[in-house]
């Protein structure tokens, strides 16, 4: 990457712009070329300095980030990384904002859980370079603003099922469990997959997604608002029964324990794996141990290679194994390395991962 990355920076704050700016900037390939104080002024700027990356605050006086990320992603669409809040509201309105078309989002330094200043600047600079590289493109971002904009207001409505999917018999079951690894660009790309699955699902959904403590919670809500599936925040010893998705909390591991012939989900802490907490790898070799031939396992969008080592073990305990196609990634790594170590039996745009899910099942 020879030129400098342009970024935007919008924050109400002056402290937190000046902080986000110099945390940037401590990397020598990206520069900030403008700050603004509200979304009326990022919207100008955006127009004016023509950005490669925005990173854009929630709340913000004049125009709140929501309404300016969706003019922006409608008339000069650019890769926008949420700054958000550790807040019930805050991780709320930033699954909204990822449904408008925002590719990821991070924690404000300012709201840090169980990250270090250091592990926040690290990610920061990271998924700024990391969407920058990125290949989905405006008609991607625009297509989730337009059908994420009908869901958004209306918690109570779930999305209609996909009419291309089969559906299940009431009663159905299998004993199949799904395993999906996400990180960079997967909270939105999660959203659409949940959203097609059909009803009376027969099977299990566990989720890892790398994201901060505290948001998870949220996410598995708004997974649940837009699913046909129960979906929450796992805990431990959480029954695996049809219909059912679990997301792993974060900075915490989840597998799957078989006791009295049921299966369970089991939650705990440990070491980092493939420097993760929670780990797709950890996740998969759980499955992969206690379910064998019974798993499907789905690796998507993400930096490094977490659940590349996992995915393999699967397919060689017999399981189904699938990778998002690099053409739909905001980040084609963990499922590029996958793909390369031979762990994959079906690599399928994000669109297609929902049908191929209900094939195996």
């Amino acid at each position: 990457m020879s030129a400098q990355i342009r970024v935007l920076v919008v924050d109400d704050s002056a402290l937190v712009r000046k902080v986000i700016t110099d945390l940037l900037e401590s990397d020598p390939l990206i520069k900030v070329v403008g700050t603004a104080e509200n979304g009326e002024v990022a919207i100008r700027l955006t127009e004016k300095l023509n950005p490669d990356v925005i990173t854009m605050d929630i709340e913000m006086p004049v125009l709140d980030g929501l309404t300016a990320l969706k003019r922006i992603i409608a008339t000069n669409p650019k890769p926008v990384i949420m700054m958000s809040i550790y807040t019930q509201h805050g991780a709320e309105e930033t699954f909204k904002a990822l449904e408008y078309g925002a590719v990821d989002f991070i924690p404000k330094p300012s709201s840090i859980m169980s990250m270090s200043v250091g592990e926040v600047a690290e990610q920061l600079r990271t998924k700024v370079k990391s969407v920058y590289k990125s290949r989905v493109g405006v008609a991607d971002m625009q297509a989730r603003a337009r059908t994420g904009a009908a869901v958004a207001p209306g918690v109570q409505e779930k999305k209609p099922a996909n009419q291309q999917i089969r559906s299940f018999d009431r009663k159905s079951s299998s004993s199949r469990i799904v395993g999906i690894g996400t990180s960079t660009g997967g909270p939105a790309a999660l959203m659409q997959v949940f959203s097609s699955l059909p009803d009376n699902f027969p099977s299990t959904v566990l989720v890892v997604q790398h994201m901060p403590e505290g948001f998870t919670k949220a996410f598995a809500e708004r997974l649940n608002m837009l699913s046909r599936l129960r979906v929450k925040e796992a805990e431990d010893m959480d029954p695996i029964e049809p219909g059912r998705g679990y997301v792993a909390p974060g900075n915490m591991h989840i597998g799957v324990e078989e006791k009295n012939n049921k299966r369970y989900v089991r939650v705990f802490n440990s070491d980092k794996v493939s420097g993760h907490r929670p780990s797709i790898d950890v996740m998969f070799n759980s499955l992969a141990s206690t379910a064998g031939k019974d798993v499907v396992a789905v690796i998507m969008t993400g930096m490094g290679k977490d659940g590349a080592d996992g995915i393999v073990r699967v397919k060689e305990a017999g399981g189904r194994t699938i990778a998002q196609n690099e053409g739909t990634s905001i980040v084609y790594g963990m499922n590029r390395v996958a793909v390369e170590m031979g762990g994959v039996d079906d690599v399928v745009p994000l669109s297609e991962i929902p049908k191929k899910i209900v094939e195996y099942i």
